[in-house]
């Protein structure tokens, strides 16, 4: 039996519990194929299903390999799959999970192949950051005129989302923390606010002017959230689809058909899989034309994924952090 590198959870806990282990290559079932992986996706919600948190979201089961989106070359393909996909570049999200491994099963409705001109890395990057960012930008819609605010500004999909913003003319304003990630934001030509500091929300105000925050993407959660949506127009559109600062948003759906403010959250995020692959395929379309750049801040070899959530834990990475397996080609 073929067997491969994986890194597993056995039990609930902090990054020490992500170990890896020699475990079984998995077989491409009907409508599936096996992708070798080259490059991992991480992200701050696997930090916290780790932890045991949002199980009533992600539910998973123990032992779990993480990883919800990969990037690398299709090895096999089961029944009912057109042997045409063998050996081509491809980007795509896992079947479930599994993808912090040297192979990863996916479905074959979810594969995207990969343009030329996009690396591996940038497509895993963003494989879950650039769906979501889209997915949660078209039903927004921001206008050329409008001002946007982006809390997370400085994370994975905080910078698409500014990037988004920007290219539809909106005036955007970054809510991060930190002088290394308000410096970085600042390269996009946008407003910045560091959210460290008590006054943010008035600093947001005075920079919004009378018209207000027309558009709110809250990456951040939490009390950081909770004033984000304060900030927004009466009329304004929201999506709260961030927890980082321990939850998502609490707003009163009531509190928001009052005040005329079209909300979204976590659920209006979770996509099919086929409308998955038609968000992944625009972001890739988007990043070989070179208008949405996702900011790499950090790499790790698949063994030290523990390392990699340490990262993510302690806010200290700047943009996306990836896994690379093996040696990598373009």
């Amino acid at each position: 039996m073929e067997r491969m590198w994986a890194v597993r959870v056995k039990e609930f806990g902090g990054p020490e519990v992500l170990v890896p282990e020699r475990v079984p290559a998995p077989a491409a079932g009907p409508g599936q194929v096996v992708v070798g992986v080259d490059v991992a996706d991480t992200g701050f919600v696997e930090t916290q299903i780790r932890r045991g948190a949002w199980q009533d979201y992600f539910p998973i089961g123990l032992p779990w390999v993480p990883g919800n989106a990969v990037a690398g070359r299709v090895l096999s393909v089961g029944a009912d799959v057109d042997p045409g996909w063998t050996g081509r570049r491809v980007a795509t999200a896992t079947a479930e999970w599994g993808g912090y491994a040297e192979q990863a099963v996916a479905l074959a409705e979810t594969l995207v192949v990969l343009p030329d001109e996009v690396e591996k890395a940038v497509a895993a990057a963003l494989l879950h950051d650039g769906v979501t960012a889209l997915g949660v930008f078209e039903p927004a819609a921001p206008a050329a005129g409008e001002t946007v605010l982006v809390t997370a500004a400085a994370g994975g999909m905080g910078v698409l989302l500014v990037q988004l913003a920007r290219s539809a003319g909106a005036r955007v304003i970054g809510a991060a923390r930190g002088a290394a990630k308000l410096d970085h934001l600042r390269t996009y030509g946008i407003d910045v606010v560091d959210y460290g500091e008590p006054d943010w929300p008035a600093r947001v105000r005075e920079l919004a002017g009378p018209r207000g925050v027309s558009v709110t993407f809250d990456g951040a959660g939490g009390a950081l959230g909770r004033a984000a949506f304060e900030l927004t127009a009466d009329g304004g559109r929201m999506s709260a689809h961030g927890a980082p600062g321990g939850g998502f948003a609490t707003v009163d759906p009531r509190e928001a058909e009052r005040r005329g403010v079209k909300l979204r959250g976590i659920t209006d995020v979770q996509f099919a899989p086929v409308e998955a692959a038609r968000l992944a395929e625009r972001a890739l379309e988007l990043a070989a034309a070179g208008r949405i750049v996702p900011m790499i801040g950090a790499t790790f070899p698949l063994e030290r994924a523990a390392d990699a959530h340490a990262a993510i834990e302690a806010r200290s990475v700047v943009g996306k952090t990836v896994l690379t397996v093996g040696r990598q080609q373009a």
